[in-house]
C-alpha cells in the first residue's frame, strides 16, 4: 500500500471506495451467507486501513462505510419518527378451526375460480424494526413503537453486522426508496452467555432473548449495542419507490438479492393441510432451535389481492399468526394477593415460586376473578401447572397437587384494599367504585395516559406514577400539568436535569392528536380505531363531549350498546369535571377535519357468484368511489352484483326488489363515477 503520509486525496478516495466494496462483500459472505472467504486477521487489516484513510481524510467517511458499525456518541434520548408505512400486529390463533375459517374468508374474498397461494414463514420472537434505504443507503432505523411511529435507533442498528449499510446491486438495482421490516434477535446460546456475564458482574439478568434484543437496540450509547451479538432477519417490504412486485415471494427474493438475511424455511402452500404440515415441522424442531419462535405466519402471496382485502386498524385481514401451544411448567403458589387496576377492577394474583417458562422467569400470574378462583379451586400452597398464554401472559392452568392440610379457599375482599371503599359486584368481577378517590386507580390512569398509545410521555412510567401519587404531588390527572421541577428534585431519583426533562415532556403534550387524547382519557370501548373514527367524524373534543348516542351511532362500527357506554362515561358529572380540569390546564387536542355528515354514500353493494376478477378487487373498486360493501342482502342493500352461479343472494335480491347488475354493468357504473376496475 502507498504510505499514508504521501497519499494524495484522489488516490485515497479510490482506495477507500475499493476497501468499502471489499469489506461489504466479506461481511455479507460471513454474516449473511455464513461462507467466509478470508480470515478474521485479513478482514481486520482491511478494516484498519479504511479507518486510517477516513481519519486522515474525514470527508471520505460515508453513512454506508463499514467503519460506522463501531458506534456513535451517546444520545440523551431517542427521537420519535413516523413509519414509512404502518407496522401492524397480526391476528393470531392456536385453533385449527379458526385457521380453517381464515382460509375460508380468503377464498370467499377472492371469489370462485381464484385459488389462494400462501407464503408460510416462522414467527420470530424478537424486536421488530423498520429499516429505510434511500438510493440504496441505510438512512433510518425505527423501532415498532405504537405501529404508526417509533424511536429512531439508526446508530444502534448500524452496529449489527448482518445489516447492509448499503444495498447489494449485483443482481438487482437499488430502488429510490426502500422500507423493510425485520426482527432483531439474540440467539439463545448468546443470551445465556450474556446473562451469565451480567450476573458475574453483579447486574440483573434479562428475562428472555426477546427482552435482551429489545433492550439492546434501545441503548442510548450505541457502543453498548455494538458489544452485544445481535442478528437481524428481514421478512417484509413496507414501502418501495422506483420498483414493484406482484407477489410477496418476489419481494422476498428481492430482499435476498439486496443483501438482507431472511428467516429460515420460508415456503409457499395452497391448503390448510400444507400449513398444518409446516406448523408441525417447526413445532417438532422448536426446542432444538437457537432462536425463539412462537408460531408461524401465513400470508396471502398475491399483493394486489392483499390490497383489495385490506387491513383493520390493528392487523391485516390477509395474514394470520398460527401460534404453538404454550410451554408449561410446574411451580407452587406461595401467596394470593389482590391488585386494583385503573378502572377499579380488583384482580386476584398468584405469587409463585419463580420458574422459567419458555426462557422467561415467571413469579406472578393473574387469577382473573373470583369465579376463576372457584372453578379451578386455587389455594395458597398448591402445586400448579402454569403457562404463558401466547408465550407472553403467565396464567395458572390447573392444580396438580396440594398439601394434606390444605389452605382455606381464598376470599375476595369486601372493601378496596387501597382506599377501604366497599366493593361492588359486576358479574364475576368485583370493583372499587371510588374512581376519583382511590390512589391505585389514579396511578393506573396516569400510567395509561402516559403510555405510547395515548399521550406517550417519555419518562413517566410505573415508578414515577407511584411516586407522584404516594407523595401527594398529584391527586388528579389534571394536576400532572401543574408539576414543577422544584417539586420533583426533592425526591430520590430526580436531579435538576431529569426533573426538568419530565416536566418538559408533560408540557410538550398539551397539543395532542385528538384520537390519542381520547385514548388517554380511558373512555370505555374507545380503542385506536374508535378514537380515530370519533375524531374524523366530529372534528373536535367539544363536539364529541356534546354528542348524543344517536349521533354516535351514525359512525360505522358504533352500535347502540357501544354508544350507550361512551355517552354514559362522558355524561357522568365526575368524568366531565376531570376532563374539563385537564382542558383548563391549556391542553388543546388537535382537531381533525370532520367527515361529511351528509353521507349518502354511492350505495351499498353485495357481490355474489364467480366474477372475472377477485371479489376483493371488485369491492375495493366500489369503495374507492365512495361506496359501501356488505356480505348479505337486506332491504338496505342498493344493488347486488352477480357473477356466474349466483345463488341464494340473487334470489333474496329478487324477492326484496333490490337492483341486480351483471359484472359489465357494474364496471360501467364505477367508470361513470370516476373510478376504474382492473378488468383482465
Amino acid at each position: 500500500m502507498t504510505d499514508q503520509g504521501t497519499l494524495g486525496f484522489e488516490s485515497a478516495r479510490a482506495e477507500a471506495e475499493r476497501l468499502r466494496e471489499e469489506l461489504h462483500h466479506h461481511a455479507h459472505s460471513y454474516y449473511v451467507e455464513a461462507r467466509p472467504e478470508i480470515s478474521d486477521t485479513e478482514y481486520d487489516r482491511l478494516f484498519k486501513r479504511l479507518l486510517e484513510l477516513e481519519n486522515n481524510h474525514p470527508e471520505l467517511c460515508s453513512l454506508d462505510s463499514p467503519t460506522q458499525r463501531v458506534g456513535a456518541e451517546p444520545q440523551s434520548k431517542f427521537k420519535t419518527v413516523a413509519h414509512t408505512a404502518p407496522m401492524l400486529s397480526l391476528d393470531s390463533t392456536q385453533d385449527v378451526d379458526e385457521l380453517r375459517r381464515f382460509d375460508d374468508r380468503i377464498r370467499k374474498a377472492l371469489g370462485e375460480g381464484h385459488e389462494p397461494t400462501y407464503v408460510i414463514e416462522p414467527k420470530l420472537d424478537g424486536a421488530s424494526i423498520e429499516l429505510v434505504y434511500e438510493d440504496g443507503v441505510l438512512t433510518r432505523a425505527v423501532t415498532r413503537g405504537n405501529g404508526r411511529e417509533g424511536e429512531q435507533v439508526t446508530d444502534n442498528i448500524r452496529t449489527i453486522s448482518s445489516v447492509p449499510l448499503r444495498l447489494r446491486t449485483e443482481d438487482r438495482v437499488a430502488p429510490e426508496l426502500l422500507s423493510v421490516r425485520g426482527e432483531v434477535i439474540m440467539y439463545i446460546s448468546e443470551f445465556q452467555a450474556f446473562n451469565a456475564r451480567l450476573v458475574e458482574a453483579g447486574g440483573q439478568p434479562y428475562a428472555s432473548p426477546r427482552n435482551s434484543a429489545a433492550g439492546s437496540v434501545r441503548q442510548l450509547d450505541s457502543h453498548v449495542t455494538a458489544s452485544r451479538k445481535l442478528d437481524l432477519l428481514v421478512y417484509d417490504i413496507l414501502a418501495i419507490e422506483g420498483s414493484g412486485f406482484k407477489s410477496d415471494t418476489d419481494g422476498i427474493e428481492a430482499i435476498r438479492h439486496w443483501g438482507f438475511k431472511v428467516p429460515d424455511r420460508i415456503q409457499r402452500g395452497r391448503t390448510v393441510e400444507d400449513i398444518l404440515e409446516y406448523h408441525a415441522g417447526f413445532a417438532a424442531d422448536r426446542e432444538g432451535l437457537d432462536y425463539e419462535i412462537d408460531g408461524i405466519v401465513i400470508k396471502l402471496d398475491d399483493l394486489s389481492a392483499r390490497s383489495a382485502i385490506g387491513v383493520t386498524s390493528h392487523h391485516p385481514r390477509w395474514a394470520l399468526a398460527f401460534k404453538f401451544k404454550p410451554r408449561q411448567e410446574v411451580t407452587r403458589i406461595d401467596k394470593i394477593e389482590v391488585n386494583v387496576g385503573r378502572t377499579g377492577v380488583i384482580t386476584p394474583v398468584a405469587v409463585l415460586d419463580p420458574v422459567v417458562v419458555g426462557g422467561v422467569t415467571v413469579s406472578r400470574a393473574s387469577l382473573h376473578n373470583r369465579e376463576e378462583l372457584r372453578r379451578k379451586d386455587l389455594r395458597e400452597g398448591d402445586t400448579v401447572r402454569i403457562q404463558r398464554a401466547g408465550d407472553v401472559i403467565p396464567q395458572v392452568v390447573e392444580v396438580i397437587a396440594h398439601e394434606k392440610d390444605r389452605a382455606r379457599p381464598f376470599e375476595m375482599p369486601t372493601e378496596c384494599p387501597v382506599c377501604s371503599t366497599p366493593v361492588q359486584e359486576e358479574g364475576p368481577r368485583i370493583k372499587c367504585p371510588n374512581r376519583f378517590g382511590c390512589s391505585a386507580q389514579l396511578q393506573g390512569r396516569i400510567i395509561h395516559l402516559a403510555s405510547r398509545s395515548a399521550l406517550d410521555i417519555e419518562g413517566l412510567g410505573e415508578e414515577t406514577a407511584a411516586l407522584l401519587v404516594t407523595e401527594g404531588l398529584v391527586s388528579s390527572l389534571a394536576e400532572l400539568f401543574d408539576i414543577s421541577p422544584e417539586q420533583l428534585v426533592e425526591y430520590e431519583g430526580f436531579a435538576e436535569k431529569s426533573a426538568a426533562s419530565l416536566v418538559e415532556a408533560i408540557q410538550s403534550k398539551k397539543a395532542p392528536d385528538l384520537p390519542q387524547f381520547l385514548i388517554a382519557l380511558g373512555i370505555p370501548e374507545v380503542g385506536t380505531a374508535v378514537a380515530r373514527d370519533l375524531s374524523g367524524y366530529f372534528g373536535s373534543i367539544a363536539a364529541i363531549l356534546g354528542a348524543t348516542a344517536e349521533e354516535l351511532e351514525q359512525i360505522d362500527g358504533i352500535g347502540p350498546k357501544m354508544s350507550e357506554v361512551i355517552t354514559a362515561f362522558l355524561e357522568d358529572e365526575r368524568n366531565r369535571s376531570a376532563i374539563d380540569a385537564i382542558l383548563a390546564r391549556g391542553v388543546e387536542p388537535v382537531a381533525s377535519v370532520p367527515a361529511d355528515r351528509g353521507f349518502p354514500s354511492a350505495g351499498t353493494a353485495v357481490f355474489t357468484g364467480a366474477l372475472p376478477i377477485p371479489r376483493t378487487s371488485a369491492e375495493a373498486a366500489w369503495r374507492a368511489v365512495g361506496g359501501r360493501t356488505a356480505i348479505s342482502v337486506s332491504a338496505k342493500t342498493d344493488f347486488v352484483v352477480v357473477g356466474e352461479n349466483a345463488g341464494s343472494k340473487r334470489e333474496k335480491a329478487e324477492r326484496l326488489e333490490v337492483v341486480i347488475l351483471n359484472f359489465r354493468e357494474f364496471v360501467a357504473k364505477v367508470v361513470s363515477m370516476g373510478g376504474e376496475v382492473d378488468v383482465p
